[in-house]
C-alpha cells in the first residue's frame, strides 16, 4: 500500500442485505445496490478517528444478489432519552416493549431484500480539521485500516443496511484483480447518498471530557444523487456526482 495514496478498497459480503429506500414508509424495500451511506457506515465500523473521515469513491458489484421477500416482526413504539433517564432514576416505572409475535407493540411487515451479495467499496481516507500533521501521521491511519480489515477487527459488527444483516469484510490489495458481476449498464434513478453532509464531516470533533466535545453539531439531513451502474460499478465520488440535498428536516 502506497501511503501517499489515500484510497482504500474493502471487500464486503453477506447472506442478506437491505438498503432501505426512504420513500417506503411501512414496508421495507431495498435499493438494487449498496448505498454510499451504508458503505460509509461499514468503513467506520472497521476504523474511525476524529482526525479522518471517508469519501466514498465507488462501489463495485461482485455479486448482484437475488431478490427475496419475507415477513418479520417489528416494533411500533419509540423510546426517547427522557423516558430512559426517568426509568434509570426511578422516577417512573419501566415500560417494556413487547416485541414477540402477536405482542401488542409488534407489527408484522414485509421486506423485499437481497440475498448473497458482495461488493468492493473504494473510498478516500480524508483528514478532518482535527488532523494536525505535527502530531498525527496520516500513514498510521492507512496502516491501521489495512491491518484491522485484514484481521477482521472492527469496533462493532458492520451491517449490510439493516443491523441484523451482518457484513463480512476483508482488505483488498489490488481491486483490478477481482472479477465483477455481469452488469453492463443501468440507470437506477434517484438514490440516497447520505444522511450527513460530506462537507460537514470535514469538521470532525474531539472529546474534552466524558460528556463534552468540541466541534460542529451536525443534524441529519438526507441527500440524494442520480445513481448509474456501468460495467458493474457505481460512481459516487462527491466531486463527480451531483448531490441533491432535501429541503425537509432529517429523514422520515
Amino acid at each position: 500500500m502506497n501511503e501517499n495514496n489515500n484510497r482504500i478498497t474493502i471487500r464486503v459480503w453477506g447472506d442478506y442485505a437491505c438498503f432501505t429506500r426512504p420513500e417506503m414508509k411501512v414496508e421495507r424495500v431495498s435499493y438494487q445496490i449498496c448505498t454510499p451511506s451504508a458503505a460509509r457506515g461499514i468503513l467506520e465500523a472497521i476504523y474511525w478517528e476524529p482526525q479522518i473521515y471517508y469519501g466514498i469513491d465507488s462501489i463495485a458489484v461482485v455479486k448482484k444478489g437475488r431478490w427475496f421477500s419475507f415477513r418479520r416482526n417489528e416494533v411500533t413504539p419509540v423510546i426517547n432519552i427522557n423516558q430512559a433517564q426517568s426509568w434509570m432514576q426511578g422516577k417512573s416505572p419501566v415500560k417494556y416493549v413487547m416485541a414477540g409475535g402477536g405482542a401488542p407493540d409488534a407489527a408484522q411487515r414485509n421486506m423485499l431484500a437481497l440475498a448473497d451479495v458482495e461488493y468492493l467499496i473504494t473510498a478516500e481516507v480524508r483528514t478532518s480539521k482535527r488532523y494536525n500533521p505535527s502530531h498525527n501521521d496520516k500513514g498510521k491511519y492507512l496502516r491501521e485500516i489495512r491491518d484491522r480489515a485484514s484481521k477482521g477487527k472492527c469496533y462493532h459488527r458492520p451491517a449490510l443496511g439493516c443491523r441484523e444483516f451482518a457484513a463480512n469484510f476483508d482488505w483488498v490489495e489490488d481491486a483490478a484483480q477481482t472479477k465483477l458481476a455481469e452488469w453492463k449498464e443501468e440507470d437506477l434513478g434517484l438514490m440516497l447518498y447520505d444522511v450527513f453532509d460530506v462537507n460537514q464531516r470535514e469538521e470532525g470533533f474531539r472529546w474534552l471530557s466524558e460528556t463534552e466535545y468540541e466541534g460542529t453539531i451536525v443534524q441529519p439531513q438526507a441527500s440524494f444523487f442520480h445513481a448509474k451502474v456501468k460495467d458493474a460499478k457505481m460512481d459516487c465520488h462527491p466531486d463527480r456526482v451531483t448531490i441533491i440535498r432535501s429541503k425537509g428536516k432529517g429523514v422520515n
